[in-house]
Order: structure tokens, then C-alpha cells, then sequence
């Protein structure tokens, strides 16, 4: 920064300093020098070279020519004619005594201001300003930086708004716009916010939209469009709208086969996690509280509308003491708080019976059909007491005993000797009624009773009835009659035979 000259001499008042400030008031005193600056605006985009210009003309006093940037109190010299130049600013004419023009090469916003082409006047204890041009105002055309869009910090259900910003800077003039496009549409958005840059000559822009977040609005984004008079095409950056959206999943457990089911069966149970986004997912079982170790890590798949699911299956026995058992699903989403879906293990249980047939290896059929025999043996059983006992309720009917009376056959020449021993008989009818189904064969003799005991023998096939029979060694004594016997019972296997006296 180098300080303006207060004058010729200490003892010049201050409205002398300030003529001396004005441009051609040196051109008083020495009319034969001239100063021309004719540039009022000079503008160029970042990167490029500008030109100044300033010549001079006639004889001026001793001092050198320099180029200052701003006036007053805040003026910097940026060119010094007995300096030597530098990369960024170079004299165009570096020979030339009335041609003191420079170049300002890779000019930046910071560049940008009002330049003054000033010749001084050497004192003995100061340069004193002798000419100074009427300024050149120079603007940079800085383009905006590159958009940069950011999104919320944290994710939003579908429902929920979020809010998008969008930034630029470094740009110069002031004026820019900015609009946003959701899928191509345009959606409108808060007035943009330019504040100044980082110099004096830059600016910097900020641009929030807030949507309303959809459950597909995985594959939408939302585009930020720049525009600015320094640009041939506008400046587009684009944000995925998936970035900021959350779609908690839907769980559901199925059991395979459904309970209730047969002691030692397989059953799968299979947990379903569909529609979640992002893909973030941790899956476990528990049986009872109790973390379980599963073997298949379920794979997840995309959906067509971008969504994700996947298929958690484990395989239980289906052992007795599992009957009852819980067996629940837990989800965990993107760091959210667990969502649990639970099934329970009922099994259908077996007949005592069953039990214990198949715990000796047997098929449990066998058990009914033992009770199936059983039953039809007790039927059988009580069938054929039923019988029995028809049968001797009916032969009970019949109070008198059969009897069979024994009778000598007809007389011939031949028997005539035979008659005179009566202890001899050959033939004896014997009437039994027909009902009776057995009868014994069996005399017993008595010498001291008329009466002889006939036990049967087997009766021949197909006969139910004896008509004859034959009374051989059968002695028949005289002695005095006795009381005949009380009758039989009709069930009796023994009938008694009276013999009448001739």
C-alpha cells in the first residue's frame, strides 16, 4: 500500500491537497503534458488477459508513472514504473516513454475494481501526484463453481418431508438463477439466497426445496439447474432422492406344515421380509428368547420398483418338548429399532396307546386292530352264552324225564327156551324226544332193583334220536319194586329204564 502525497511542501494547506488530488490540476502548471486513460469499463471472464491503457504526451516534471488499484486511503500500486514486472501484470510497450499500458494476465474476481493511471512529481521528501487518469473499472465475469446438492442427514419414511439444498459460488456478476426439476418437472422452490463470496467481486448462491417423499421415489431425483450470463448451458447437478427415503420392511412367518403337526416331523418356519429400501438388513431367530444359529444366509433380491426383499427359512423337529415353543423373526432396518414377527410350535400328541407302541417299535395300527379283535371275540363270547342259554331255558320246559320202556320181542319156536331165563333180555325200545341232542351208552346192573341205568354213547353223525337200542349182558333181578328215582334233568347224560313185571 503506498500513501498518497499531502502536497508540495508541509506548509500547504488542506484544500491544496485536495486540488492536487483532483485529476488535471497538475495540467496548470504544465500545459504542455498530457494523460490519457480513455478505457471507462473493461470486463473479461476468469482465466483471461485484459488490457489497460494509459499514454502520456509532452514533458512532465521528474517522477515516475504507476497504476493503482482503488483511491484514497484503501489504493494499492500494482504497477511501478522503476519496478520490474511480474508474471501477472506486464507492460504492453516495455520500451516506450509515453505508452505505459499493461497486461493483466489469468484475471480472478479478485481483480476486479477501478484502476488509475497516476504520474508523480518527485519532492525532496515525497512523490506528489501530478496527473492521474479518470479510472478504468474493471469487472471480472467469474462462472459459478460447480452446484453442490445435499441432502437431509437422516432418512424419511414415505409421507415425511425433506428438505434439499443446493450451492454455487465464486461467480460474478451478482445476478444467477436457479431452478429445480423433480423427474423433469419443474417443482418450485424458496427464492435463492446470494451472499457475498470470498472477495469483494464473488458471489455465492443458496437455493432449499422440500419434497414430499413417496414409496417410489427410489428411482426419482431431483435436478438443481444454475444459471448464470457467464454460462453458455446452464450448470446441472443432480441428487437421488433414495438418499434421503427409508421404506421399512413388511415381515410375515409361515410355517410349513401349519400346526398343528405330527410328532417328529420337520417343520419350516420361513420369515419374509419384503419391500424394504435401503438394501440394510440383519435377520435373526430365536426360539424361546433365545438367539438360534442358522446355517443359510438368505440372499436378498430387487424388486422391479427398486425395492428389496428376502426369505429367512430354519428347520425344527418337531420333538415333545418343543410343543409350545415361540419362534419369532427379528428385523433390524437401517439401524432402526427391531420389528419382530412370532410363530409357535403346537403338535398334535398321540393316544397313550400309541405312545407306547411306538416307543416298543410298532406301527401304530396295530393297535386298533387289537382292539377290533377283542371287541368281536367279547361279542362272539356273549353271543354264544346267549345261545346257551336259550337252550336250556327252552329243554327246562319239559318237566317229565324220558323214559324208555324195554319189551320182550315176539315169541318164536326158537325163543321158547330162552323165556325160562328171566335175567335175559335182547331188545328194549327206547323213546327219547326228539329234542334230545346226546345220549351215552352204559347199563349198569343191579341184582337187588328192577331198574338198569342206560348211559349213552356218541351218537352216530346226522342222528339226533335213538329209536332201539340193544340191552346185551343186561340182568334183569325179581326182586321187590322200589320207588322209581325222581326224574332227570332234561340236561342230565343219564336216563333211568323201567321194567315192567309179566
Amino acid at each position: 500500500m503506498e500513501p498518497l502525497p499531502r502536497g508540495p511542501g508541509p506548509a500547504c494547506p488542506l484544500t491544496c491537497l485536495l486540488l492536487l488530488s483532483l485529476p488535471g490540476v497538475g495540467a496548470q502548471r504544465s500545459p504542455t503534458f498530457q494523460l490519457q486513460q480513455p478505457q471507462d469499463k473493461v470486463s473479461a471472464k476468469a482465466g483471461e488477459t485484459i488490457t489497460l491503457t494509459c499514454t502520456t504526451a509532452g514533458t512532465g516534471p521528474a517522477g515516475p508513472l504507476k497504476w493503482l488499484k482503488g483511491w484514497g486511503n484503501e489504493n494499492e500500486t500494482i504497477y511501478d514504473q522503476n519496478s520490474p514486472p511480474t508474471p501477472h501484470l506486464t507492460r504492453a510497450e516495455p520500451e516506450s516513454n509515453t505508452d505505459f499500458s499493461i497486461h493483466i494476465r489469468d484475471v480472478h474476481p479478485k481483480d476486479a475494481g477501478t484502476y488509475y493511471c497516476v504520474k508523480f512529481r518527485k519532492t525532496r521528501t515525497m512523490d506528489e501526484v501530478f496527473r492521474r487518469g479518470n479510472g478504468t473499472e474493471v469487472s471480472i465475469l467469474a462462472e459459478p463453481t460447480r452446484p453442490v446438492v445435499s441432502g437431509p442427514r437422516h432418512r424419511a419414511g414415505p409421507g415425511q418431508s425433506v428438505s434439499v439444498t443446493c450451492m454455487a459460488g465464486g461467480f460474478f456478476p451478482k445476478d444467477i438463477g436457479v431452478k429445480w426439476l423433480k423427474d423433469k418437472a419443474p417443482i418450485s422452490a424458496q427464492q435463492p439466497q446470494v451472499t457475498p463470496g470470498q472477495t469483494t467481486s464473488s458471489y455465492n448462491v443458496s437455493s432449499t426445496v422440500t419434497v414430499t417423499l413417496q414409496k417410489d421415489d427410489v428411482r426419482s431425483q431431483l435436478v438443481c439447474e444454475v444459471q448464470h450470463r457467464t454460462l453458455e448451458a446452464p450448470l446441472r447437478e443432480t441428487y437421488q432422492l433414495s438418499k434421503a427415503l427409508r421404506v421399512s420392511p413388511g415381515i410375515q412367518v409361515v410355517t410349513d406344515p401349519r400346526s398343528p403337526v405330527e410328532l417328529n416331523k420337520t417343520v419350516n418356519f420361513s420369515c419374509h421380509v419384503r419391500g424394504f429400501y435401503p438394501r440394510e438388513v440383519a435377520v435373526t431367530w430365536l426360539e424361546n428368547g433365545t438367539e438360534m444359529k442358522v446355517e443359510n444366509t438368505p440372499q436378498v433380491t430387487e424388486t422391479r420398483q427398486g425395492l428389496f426383499e428376502l426369505q429367512s427359512l430354519v428347520k425344527v423337529q418337531a420333538m415333545e418338548e418343543k410343543n409350545g415353543s415361540v419362534f419369532t423373526c427379528r428385523v433390524v432396518h437401517d439401524g432402526q429399532e427391531p420389528v419382530s414377527r412370532m410363530a409357535t410350535l403346537q403338535i398334535t400328541a398321540p393316544a397313550q396307546g400309541e405312545l407306547n407302541g411306538l416307543s416298543q417299535g410298532e406301527n401304530g395300527s396295530l393297535f386298533i386292530i387289537y382292539v377290533v379283535v377283542g371287541v368281536i371275540c367279547t361279542v362272539l363270547a356273549l353271543l354264544v352264552a346267549a345261545i346257551l342259554y336259550l337252550i336250556r331255558a327252552k329243554q327246562s320246559k319239559g318237566k317229565s324225564s324220558p323214559s324208555a320202556r324195554l319189551h320182550e320181542p315176539e315169541k318164536s319156536s326158537e325163543a321158547t327156551t330162552q323165556e325160562s331165563d328171566p335175567n335175559n333180555l335182547t331188545y328194549a325200545d327206547l323213546n327219547f324226544e326228539r329234542e334230545r341232542k346226546t345220549i351215552r351208552r352204559m347199563v349198569e346192573l343191579s341184582q337187588q332193583s328192577e331198574y338198569a341205568c342206560i348211559q349213552s354213547s356218541p351218537p352216530p353223525a346226522g342222528d339226533d334220536n335213538l329209536t332201539y337200542a340193544d340191552l346185551d349182558m343186561v340182568h334183569l333181578s325179581k326182586a321187590p319194586r322200589r320207588p322209581a328215582p325222581a326224574p332227570e334233568e332234561a340236561s342230565s347224560e343219564y336216563a333211568s329204564v323201567q321194567i315192567p313185571r309179566k
